[in-house]
């Protein structure tokens, strides 16, 4: 797994949302950055607390100029079940294949209570829009995710 870095072209991407709708980086990228955030699984624990956290913090995030996108290997049908039983407020992309996680390098081996699988590796990307991944959220807890997030967009607007 070679996960991409800062500075380097982000894959522009086309999936489908929660409504079935096509939902395009490239378009995204007109109006602002975006943070792509990319997430295991819907309605589980961490990646609730994660997009609930990004829900209530929407508007700070669009003050900077930042608009949030979660990516999972769920179906459209799971995440519009995520969306409705979380009241969540911004755009949720079905990567089925991983095609997508595979283009940033985030699918890869996970350890989870003694077993080994392949799994998508909670990673974060803000991407400017030159379409340059301008920062790589790593390091950080479901829960504090958008404090991060947003201390660094401060910091660097």
């Amino acid at each position: 797994m070679k996960t991409l870095t800062a500075g380097e072209q982000a894959p522009l991407f086309s999936l489908q949302n929660q409504n079935d709708e096509t939902v395009s980086l490239a378009s995204l990228l007109e109006q602002n950055q975006v943070l792509v955030y990319f997430y295991p699984k819907a309605l589980t624990p961490g990646c609730t607390v994660q997009a609930e956290q990004l829900r209530d913090h929407k508007a700070e995030l669009a003050k900077l100029n930042t608009v949030a996108v979660g990516i999972s290997p769920d179906p459209v049908k799971k995440l519009k079940n995520f969306e409705n039983k979380k009241d969540l407020n911004f755009d949720l992309l079905s990567d089925e294949d991983h095609a997508i996680a595979d283009a940033f390098g985030v699918w890869g081996l996970k350890k989870f209570m003694g077993k080994e699988y392949d799994g998508i590796h909670r990673i974060s990307f803000l991407i400017g829009q030159d379409g340059k991944i301008k920062h790589v959220f790593n390091k950080f807890k479901t829960k504090d995710h958008h404090q991060v997030v947003i201390a660094h967009l401060e910091a660097n607007n």
